[in-house]
């Protein structure tokens, strides 16, 4: 058997595994190499803030400002990832595999361009860079200590993540979990020898992430040559409007989510810095800069298990079986509700210890950042309906309600109140404030919920009416 055949025999294999497992199976295999790797990607985030946490909380401060830019960073990487892996899904669905080939080369290359010539501009303004962030005059010289090894990493982190949704979406989600978690280990390993042993400071992290980044690239990439996947290839390369068209249809709801995330972080800074009694100024930022990390290693259980989810309802939507496309979605809804509860009664219980874990030697950052904490808790199980929701119109190529919904935690109601609650309520209202976006998220996310629900029983019963009887 030639290569080419060789292809075709895989990805024939792949279809019938997407479109015959029973459905609850088929997303658990594929959401658990996805939650390992998520896991390990916020631990890795974590292990940042731990090791840096032992140098001063200005230190702290400086990672969480520059951590906005970071999650911009992740905006670009899931934007061209997205918007490719589910059109990659949806092309293998319907056995288009040149389609996906000319998308898997698209979405690599373009991302890697445009990293580059994004971060050339950011090392030229670093210090307003670091200002525009959120960050004070004290707190300035971490920040950039952090950023200039970050932009460095910039193209490889945005391809690299292009990379991984591809394959994810493509079936190959050990391979995927393989590249992000190795990279990420060996991260958390070179941390304390590059901040402490090297005596590099806020620098060596940042440094040991471009390492660390560099390496995942490198195994991701080497793994779309694996006999079955997708292949990067140079000639595929066509960013032509109708790939630029699909990428945007796709990967739209995911920049607006990761985008907002990253402004919503800018303005949390600023307020922080804003409402916090003289002199507390650093610790404010601090503490919520602690429970963002926190708080993305809960989501990443939950976005793992969705993204486990996603290839499974790509395949079966491009194989017309939209009765395992409901079933996969309630699925979801189902298991991500429990985790979520689960998560979020031992958050609330135990937030101080969960934030003197990052900075012990400050019990201000430790007070605000339990409060901080415990706010957060209390409406995070609303996520259970707006994740799954909005991966699965996300999916279907849905992209205005799609991105209306990705746009609403972080950003049409977040923003709204963060400008209100606080002046009424000062820093408890602030710390409240994504609480409120939440709830009024999983307001906008039910009607989409109940009108999906119905579609998709009304599409089945169409195909099930259109097949000939025997």
């Amino acid at each position: 058997m030639n290569s080419l055949e060789g292809d075709i025999s895989k990805r024939q294999e792949k279809y019938e595994l997407m479109t015959a497992t029973p459905v609850p199976r088929l997303i658990v295999r594929f959401a658990v190499p996805t939650i390992i790797s998520m896991m390990v990607t916020a631990l890795y985030n974590m292990a940042d803030a731990y090791f840096v946490g032992n140098i001063s909380t200005q230190a702290v401060a400086g990672v969480g400002v520059a951590f906005a830019f970071q999650a911009l960073i992740q905006a670009v990487g899931f934007f061209f990832g997205s918007g490719a892996g589910t059109y990659i899904s949806r092309a293998l669905g319907s056995k288009d595999s040149d389609g996906a080939e000319r998308m898997a080369s698209t979405g690599f290359f373009t991302p890697l361009i445009l990293g580059t010539f994004i971060a050339a501009i950011g090392l030229v303004f670093l210090p307003g860079l670091a200002r525009v962030l959120g960050a004070t005059s004290d707190i300035v010289p971490s920040a950039c200590d952090y950023l200039r090894w970050l932009l460095v990493a910039m193209p490889f982190m945005v391809s690299q993540m292009s990379l991984n949704n591809q394959l994810r979406m493509q079936g190959g989600a050990w391979f995927a979990m393989i590249g992000i978690t190795s990279g990420c280990i060996l991260n958390v390993i070179l941390d304390p020898v590059f901040i402490f042993t090297f005596g590099l400071g806020v620098s060596g992290a940042s440094l040991a992430t471009l390492v660390c980044q560099v390496f995942s690239w490198c195994i991701l990439l080497w793994g779309t040559t694996r006999k079955g996947n997708v292949h990067i290839r140079f000639r595929n390369f066509t960013p032509t409007w109708n790939m630029m068209k699909e990428i945007t249809y796709g990967g739209l709801p995911s920049l607006m989510r990761q985008a907002l995330g990253s402004l919503s972080t800018i303005c949390v800074n600023w307020a922080a810095a804003k409402y916090a009694a003289p002199g507390a100024e650093a610790s404010a930022i601090a503490a919520f800069a602690v429970v963002s990390r926190v708080m993305i290693c809960a989501m990443s259980l939950i976005l793992g298990l969705g993204q486990g989810f996603q290839p499974v309802v790509g395949f079966n939507w491009g194989a017309r079986k939209y009765d395992r496309v409901r079933k996969a979605y309630l699925f979801t809804m189902k298991t991500t509700f429990l985790l979520i509860l689960a998560m979020s009664v031992l958050g609330y219980l135990f937030a101080p210890q969960i934030v003197a874990f990052f900075r012990s030697e400050d019990p201000e950052l430790i007070e605000m950042g339990a409060r901080i904490l415990r706010w957060q808790c209390l409406a995070f199980v609303f996520v259970s309906v707006t994740t799954p929701t909005n991966m699965l119109l996300q999916n279907i190529r849905r992209t205005v309600p799609a991105t209306i919904l990705a746009m609403s935690r972080q950003g049409i109601f977040f923003y709204p109140a963060i400008l209100i609650v606080p002046r009424i309520w000062g820093m408890e209202g602030l710390m409240a404030t994504l609480a409120v976006a939440d709830t009024c998220t999983f307001m906008l996310a039910l009607p989409f919920c109940i009108a999906i629900l119905k579609e998709l029983r009304e599409r089945q019963e169409s195909v099930t009416k259109a097949q000939p009887s025997t």
